[in-house]
């Protein structure tokens, strides 16, 4: 303590106005000189001890300081007494808190990574092989030309599976970090709708599927129309894998004061009752999933839908159709 400039400057005055007021109370008479050297001495002495103790109380701050930054934010510093030092030492509790808080969010970053890199090595393990195998076949001189011309085929489809599989990781991945900006614009859900079923158009004819829009008028949202575009379509999608050829997909929308809602009906398999509680999970793949599936494009219409607050709900029934509720609230309270 007696390191400190400031105390040893404290002490230095203090010793030289006791020290001027004994000798100038000692002109006037001893008795004086006496009274002065008590009063101010002890005075000094009260001060110096109070002095003490706050110091050590910096030096226990300075020590919990040091234990946090060597990882243990679990420590309790919290005083509810009056005075600076207490004031302090919950302003320290409250960035330990924080600190905690931030350590936690990075870990479970980091293990979100992981498991983000073991599902893409995964998804991918089985295309490359495929590729790799087929590449292997094309190397041999005496292979036909419609051998050829198939097992080219398929590594063009293969790679094009691995190029959505990839873009739709690192969609999902920016989503969940927090890095996507979605625009808050109003969106007329009938535009939005025809611009969903403008790419499904083909698999909707080759399949024989009946398309009904039940509308209202003027129906519309607040939200991000491309991210929210990329949502439908994949539920759209996952609707007509889903139909039996000649089947029908309705779609219904409208809004009242609290929501605008969009509903995705199809007459499908539907889905098993133990299944619905993870459609939404990545790379879950439910009993009926078309060949080829991943299991990624329900889970990124969630992650999309929830992120601009809205709301995302399956009614299904084996052998008599999914419904897809999408809503999006007015006003999130």
């Amino acid at each position: 303590m007696l390191r400190n400039r400031e105390i040893q400057f404290f002490l230095i005055i203090t010793m030289s106005i006791l020290g001027v007021g004994i000798l100038l109370g000692f002109i006037h008479s001893p008795v004086t000189a006496l009274f002065i050297a008590i009063v101010g001495g002890s005075l000094a002495v009260c001060y110096t001890i109070w002095m003490v103790w706050r110091y050590r109380q910096i030096i226990k701050l300075s020590s919990y300081l040091r234990k946090i930054m060597a990882g243990n934010t679990s420590l309790d510093v919290r005083d509810n007494r009056e005075g600076d030092l207490s004031i302090l030492k919950n302003e320290i509790y409250k960035m330990t808190r924080m600190l905690s808080e931030q350590q936690a969010g990075l870990k479970k970053d980091k293990e979100k990574l992981t498991d983000a890199i073991s599902d893409i090595s995964h998804q991918l393990k089985t295309p490359l092989t495929s590729m790799t195998v087929m590449a292997d076949l094309l190397n041999e001189p005496n292979l036909e030309t419609e051998k050829r011309q198939e097992f080219i085929y398929h590594i063009r489809k293969q790679l094009e599976r691995m190029e959505w599989l990839v873009s739709s990781l690192l969609k999902l991945s920016k989503i969940d970090a927090g890095t996507t900006l979605f625009n808050k614009e109003k969106v007329e859900v009938s535009q939005l709708i025809k611009e969903v079923i403008a790419p499904m158009e083909i698999p909707l004819e080759l399949k024989e599927i009946k398309l009904e829009i039940e509308e209202v008028p003027e129906t519309a949202f607040i939200g991000d129309k491309n991210w929210t575009k990329e949502a439908f379509i994949n539920i759209l999608k996952n609707a007509i894998e889903h139909t039996p050829n000649g089947g029908k997909i309705t779609i219904t929308f409208g809004e009242n004061a609290l929501f605008t809602e969009i509903k995705i009906q199809d007459n499908g398999k539907g889905i098993e009752k133990a299944e619905l509680p993870y459609i939404f999970k990545r790379f879950y793949k439910g009993s009926h999933a078309a060949d080829g599936s991943v299991g990624i494009g329900l889970a990124m219409a969630y992650s999309i839908i929830t992120k601009q607050q809205g709301d995302i709900e399956v009614i299904s029934e084996p052998d008599k159709g999914t419904a897809f509720i999408i809503k999006f609230y007015k006003q999130v309270v």
